[in-house]
């Protein structure tokens, strides 16, 4: 099923979904559930957290009232499925293949008709391959007008993206080694968030419910802000 989920983050993921759950249900019945998916790119591996999303899902589920399909669903650009999961999430610890023409062509028109990409930085820089290759990719998908339009930009600390379910002022994850989220603003929305500090490495857990890696500096408290942040 396609959509046009205008409002994704830009009044909050939470109160989005919530507001895109209520439209499918009206068109679907009762029983619909919210779905995650997570990008590939050129046939790459599942990213560097594989169990990070499933692990946010659950969060997402226990902490609001929106209902997650617990298991995402795997897409690539050109996946029939792509606009049936409206929040898409690409981690990555190094270069990124980019996708092919159409493949670009393909996620622009997802972005543009309402879906949200989260981009994660495993990679533990701010000026890495993963993080060059990123930059080449939003600037492949929003080609730069006559008037200079910017691609990325930092979001404020004041944005709602901060203070839609939880009142944060930085997107921890992992790490803590920038302060910012930088984000591509469409007509207030926010269609893509790049974050740099590992939010998936703080989310990931084994079989066990064991937590994959520890939070550095933070420690559990840092934990507990990089699933507010995945909430928000």
């Amino acid at each position: 099923m396609s959509f046009t989920r205008r409002g994704l983050l830009a009044g909050g993921l939470a109160a989005a979904v919530q507001a895109a759950l209520s439209r499918r249900a009206e068109a679907i019945g009762p029983g619909s559930k919210f779905r995650l998916g997570s990008l590939t790119l050129g046939g790459a591996r599942l990213g560097p957290r594989p169990s990070a999303l499933r692990r946010l899902g659950w969060e997402v589920q226990k902490r609001t009232s929106i209902q997650v399909e617990l298991e995402p669903v795997v897409v690539t650009p050109t996946s029939e499925t792509l606009h049936e999961t409206p929040f898409i999430y690409l981690a990555g610890d190094r270069e990124l293949e980019l996708p092919s023409q159409a493949g670009i062509e393909a996620l622009r028109r997802f972005l543009t008709f309402g879906g949200f990409l989260l981009i994660d930085s495993a990679e533990g820089s701010t000026d890495g391959a993963f993080d060059g290759s990123v930059r080449k990719l939003i600037a492949a998908i929003f080609q730069k007008t006559a008037s200079g339009d910017k691609t990325l930009e930092i979001v404020p600390s004041d944005h709602v993206a901060y203070k839609s379910f939880y009142l944060l002022d930085r997107p921890l994850g992992r790490l803590a080694i920038s302060p910012v989220m930088e984000a591509v603003i469409r007509d207030g929305r926010i269609v893509v968030a790049y974050v740099s500090n590992d939010l998936g490495g703080a989310w990931a857990r084994d079989d066990f419910g064991n937590h994959d890696f520890t939070c550095e500096p933070g420690g559990e408290r840092q934990r507990e802000l990089a699933y507010r942040m995945g909430v928000n």
